[in-house]
């Protein structure tokens, strides 16, 4: 088992939902957490949570989008703790449209985030974690990745792009840099990705869909990659897909 006490942890989208979640479940577990997001106000929320819980927390106010805001997050926790062991890629939305109602405008800001912001924050993370010859990078797609769903064309074609890289950089770092990837797979989660859904009818669905199911917990993916995190050093949990049990599709 891999002990992640005094360990450092980087969390993007950490002002809510999952992110916030995950930085408690890590930060729980001994590790020392950078708490990114736009939303600086709900990162010291949480920053002030994680402290009354006896943990650690680092506010750093990112945008994904912009690499020079990653480089410049990535920058102040490495100062401040001098290396970064664990990154969560968590920053993601999802605008649920029909393709024929072309709001090209949320297509873009899916890929902006969802793929790009991902890479952006890996290629900032990547090479302190190359120099450590250790880390562990966590990816965090969906159902959607492995699954097309209507009304969540685009969203899928991001999911099903971070499955991919997740695979490939795991191959690519995990022999040669002793860097392990793993890429978590949820689906029916109760967070605010809903909220940024703007066709009437979606809204609809996903909150009839809510009252036909126990959606997971922010909390429930937090102890998923806090599991992972865990595993002994020999050990890549490359996937986990991770369902509410009365989830059937």
């Amino acid at each position: 088992m891999t002990n992640i006490n005094g360990k450092i942890a980087l969390v993007t989208g950490a002002s809510s939902g999952i992110g916030a979640a995950t930085a408690l479940k890590l930060a729980e577990a001994g590790a020392k957490v950078g708490i990114a997001a736009r939303r600086t106000g709900k990162l010291e929320g949480l920053q002030k949570e994680i402290a009354s819980r006896g943990g650690e927390a680092l506010v750093i106010e990112m945008d994904v989008v912009d690499p020079a805001s990653v480089e410049a997050g990535v920058k102040k926790l490495v100062g401040a703790y001098g290396s970064i062991d664990i990154l969560v890629n968590n920053a993601g939305l999802m605008p649920l449209s029909d393709v024929d109602q072309f709001k090209v405008d949320e297509w873009h800001r899916m890929v902006d985030v969802n793929v790009k912001g991902l890479l952006n924050t890996t290629a900032a993370v990547l090479p302190q974690m190359i120099n450590q010859h250790s880390g562990h990078i966590f990816n965090m797609s969906s159902i959607a990745g492995r699954k097309v769903f209507k009304g969540l064309s685009v969203y899928c074609a991001t999911k099903h792009a971070v499955a991919a890289f997740s695979d490939g950089l795991r191959m690519e770092v995990g022999q040669k840099h002793n860097i392990r990837v793993t890429c978590i797979q949820p689906g029916a989660v109760a967070t605010e990705l809903y909220d940024h859904i703007t066709q009437p009818g979606y809204i609809k669905q996903m909150d009839d869909l809510a009252k036909q199911m126990t959606f997971l917990q922010g909390e429930d993916i937090g102890d998923t990659i806090v599991f992972a995190a865990q595993a002994p050093a020999h050990v890549n949990v490359a996937e986990l897909f991770v369902l509410p049990v009365e989830q059937g599709w």
